[in-house]
């Protein structure tokens, strides 16, 4: 029994790790083969705790991940492109993510960070598109695979 519940306890950790090692390390591989196209962002670091650590959770769900990234994203970069970029405007725009994400049911926590990311670090609107939404949509196609095939999960719970 001791065995049972050691295996039990570490293998759901190492299954979700795997996953998430797995998953960035395809994004960050295609990034250095498809020139001139990054598919990160550090996010999709936090992503991958809810994708596959939570994969039941309402926040890991396709709607979530894919929807979060780009609305919070575009978001950021509305506000940045009408008030530009200020103590004020970066809160201003968090709190619209925030509230968006609510509004529209489909919260996904790591998609918080997005406004920051694409403000502070001056991004144009083709950064919605990639890495943002190629590289949602392809971490929910990943993680389906990934939980049906190894991890099995039925993920997803629910599409939208």
């Amino acid at each position: 029994m001791y065995k049972r519940l050691t295996a039990s306890r570490f293998s759901v950790p190492l299954i979700a790790g795997l996953g998430a090692m797995l998953c960035i390390t395809v994004l960050s591989g295609l990034g250095t083969t498809v020139e001139s196209f990054v598919w990160l962002m550090a996010p999709f670091g936090a992503t991958m705790v809810i994708l596959f650590g939570l994969p039941e959770s309402p926040l890991a769900q396709p709607r979530n991940i894919i929807m979060g990234h780009v609305l919070t994203t575009a978001i950021g970069l509305s506000v940045a492109s009408v008030v530009g970029v200020s103590p004020w405007s970066l809160g201003l725009a968090v709190g619209l993510a925030v509230g968006l994400m609510l509004l529209t049911d489909t919260t996904h926590p790591p998609a918080g960070a997005n406004p920051l990311v694409v403000m502070l670090a001056g991004e144009q609107w083709d950064f919605l598109f990639m890495p943002v939404a190629a590289g949602a949509v392809l971490i929910v196609v990943f993680g389906v695979i990934y939980h049906r095939l190894i991890s099995g999960h039925d993920y997803p719970k629910r599409w939208f």
